[in-house]
């Protein structure tokens, strides 16, 4: 497909995630051929089940740790586990996903001479000393805790990307995303949006851990997916890591107020034991962003979550049939 013409033939790997699939549905409305590669640990065939009539739609089954022979034109590296809840049930998978998942598709595009982009994370920064974390700030990450599997696995594809592009001439894009919500989401993913939101349209109790006063930064999905594509599509002078997310920063105690009275709920709000590690603030500079994509959200966090409520609305009324 190389050179052919402006249609590409892209591999999205976690494309069944909750991401993945959005980023999926976005290119092939551009137009392009897609390869959606899962191995569905995470990821979910309804997340794409609406997209799977597409002529320019394929599924493949496989798990990154192994290699994978296919020709494509680009690669967005998306596959991880992303939610405590999830990536802590095997941490050492998890590790290996982000490790060796690198190798395997910088090896790919190494083979391909190929653009390659890796989804990074905020979790990079750890539990941040700078206020809000800009690209150039290294992180304060405990090595050995509980969240270190996708803390430091991330860390360390961010180093392969980067001796890839050193040593081999790779072209490179990194993308540093931040908390990200919208449909799609995993309704049992452990991540504070989503906890929410189930919990308030149930009647139960919303729990926060600690006192609430620890902040967040809310991206849309839709916001997002326009971040990573902009992103590779740059200059090849431009490989990142650049942040992609909200800056409007909310504690979560507001955030667990304001998902009750969209929601409309009657429930309130309890307290529990803060995690180990659990980042006591999170707020993305995007300052590099703007200058080098012309991107910034455009989704307020209110608007966003009303349109994440209307998702999770259709799993609590399934469990009440």
């Amino acid at each position: 497909m190389r050179n052919y013409n402006s249609v590409k033939r892209i591999l999205v790997t976690g494309g069944a995630g909750f991401l993945g699939s959005h980023l999926c549905e976005r290119l092939l409305n551009e137009g392009h051929e897609v390869i959606c590669l899962d191995n569905f640990y995470t990821g979910r065939k309804e997340n794409i089940a609406h997209l799977r009539d597409n002529p320019y739609f394929e599924i493949l089954r496989h798990d990154i740790c192994f290699p994978l022979y296919v020709e494509v034109d680009q690669i967005y590296n998306l596959a991880c586990p992303a939610s405590p809840i999830h990536y802590q049930f095997d941490p050492v998978q998890t590790t290996k996903t982000s490790v060796i998942g690198a190798i395997n598709m910088l090896g790919l595009a190494k083979r391909l001479k190929i653009k390659v982009l890796q989804a990074s994370t905020s979790e990079v920064y750890g539990d941040p000393r700078v206020h809000p974390q800009p690209e150039t700030y290294w992180g304060n990450v405990n090595p050995i805790g509980f969240r270190a599997c996708y803390d430091e696995g991330k860390r360390c594809a961010e180093t392969l990307f980067f001796d890839y592009h050193r040593q081999h001439n790779l072209r490179i894009k990194v993308a540093r995303i931040f908390n990200t919500s919208g449909p799609r989401m995993h309704p049992n993913d452990g991540r504070v949006v989503s906890n929410f939101i189930m919990q308030a349209l149930r009647g139960e109790d919303l729990t926060v851990y600690g006192d609430g006063s620890q902040t967040r930064s809310f991206c849309y999905v839709d916001d997002l997916i326009d971040g990573l594509v902009k992103l590779m599509n740059s200059p090849d002078d431009f490989t990142g890591p650049v942040n992609l997310g909200n800056p409007a920063e909310f504690s979560i105690l507001e955030l667990a107020e304001k998902v009750i009275e969209l929601t409309g709920s009657k429930s309130k709000i309890t307290f529990k034991e803060l995690p180990a590690d659990d980042p006591r603030q999170r707020q993305p500079d995007i300052r590099l962003a703007k200058e080098k994509l012309g991107w910034e959200p455009t989704v307020s966090m209110e608007e966003g979550l009303k349109k994440t409520i209307e998702y999770f609305r259709s799993f609590v009324e399934g469990d009440r049939k």
